[in-house]
């Protein structure tokens, strides 16, 4: 019943959105982009978007469907100020104000996980200054949402958070007095290698372990058990600083684990036998 104006969407950008009848609700969480169309190969009748590879981004906070200042998607409001039957299409139009102001919303950033920058001090606790994180609403949508720097920035937020800014090797978690985690978002199967920028393709990792996992030194079994090379010069030395239970150190929800597909990938492409 979708159909056509699934196919209005093609080639644009869209918000993903759960709504408020969903048990714990995360209101519009994500964005991607459509790539086509086609007819469902398991059902009959029915059809699936396909997403462009590569554009998927989830929000770094998710945005609930009313804020302070009422309803965030002004386009289900009728001419009265009150819900109107649009909200309850599964598929709707959202115009570029609205998308704006959602995206603005689930990309803004807290200070306190910024990447932390290899900068001279500038005073006591090793305070860095950053950028604040802002949208400008005169930029091209399309170089904004596939920006290399924005997408790498809003993707350490989200393995920070999943990962509560502890590294999944060491089981350390390092804050410096400016409060900047110390711990790195690495991808699983890089950007460069067709990985996208999602959370079950992530790891939280130290620099030291960041550097042996991206040169094959270590890698995971899909059960999350470290594995070590044994082409590494320092067994002894790499096992000392794994944590003890000898396993990557998972987030808490289920869906944010790293997935099998990637870890394969890096096992048979990266990882030094």
């Amino acid at each position: 019943m979708y159909l056509r104006r699934a196919q209005g969407c093609v080639g644009d950008w869209i918000v993903y959105y759960e709504p408020r009848k969903v048990s714990g609700t995360r209101g519009y969480f994500a964005i991607a982009k459509v790539q086509e169309i086609i007819p469902d190969p398991a059902l009959p009748g029915m059809y699936v978007a396909l997403i462009e590879p590569g554009s998927y981004l989830d929000f770094v906070n998710p945005v609930p469907f009313s804020g302070a200042d009422g309803v965030i998607e002004r386009g289900v409001l009728n001419d009265d100020g009150g819900i109107s039957g649009r909200a309850q299409a599964a598929v709707r139009p959202i115009s570029p104000t609205d998308f704006d102001r959602i995206l603005a919303l689930g990309l803004e950033q807290p200070n306190s996980v910024l990447p932390r920058l290899d900068l001279p001090s500038q005073g006591p606790g090793f305070i860095e200054t950053q950028a604040p994180f802002e949208i400008e609403q005169t930029r091209d949508r399309v170089s904004y949402l596939t920006s290399r720097i924005v997408r790498d920035r809003v993707f350490r937020q989200l393995i920070l958070q999943a990962y509560d800014e502890r590294c999944a090797i060491t089981g350390l978690k390092l804050i410096n007095g400016g409060g900047r985690a110390e711990v790195a978002a690495a991808h699983i199967r890089p950007v460069q290698a067709g990985g996208p920028d999602i959370i079950s393709n992530g790891l939280a990792l130290s620099g030291t372990a960041h550097w042996m996992f991206d040169r094959g030194l270590i890698s995971l079994s899909d059960d999350l058990e470290i594995l070590v090379s044994r082409q590494a010069n320092d067994l002894d030395g790499i096992w000392n600083i794994i944590n003890r239970t000898g396993r990557a150190i998972p987030p808490q929800r289920q869906t944010d684990r790293p997935h099998p597909h990637f870890l394969q990938w890096h096992r048979e492409n990266c990882f030094k036998q």
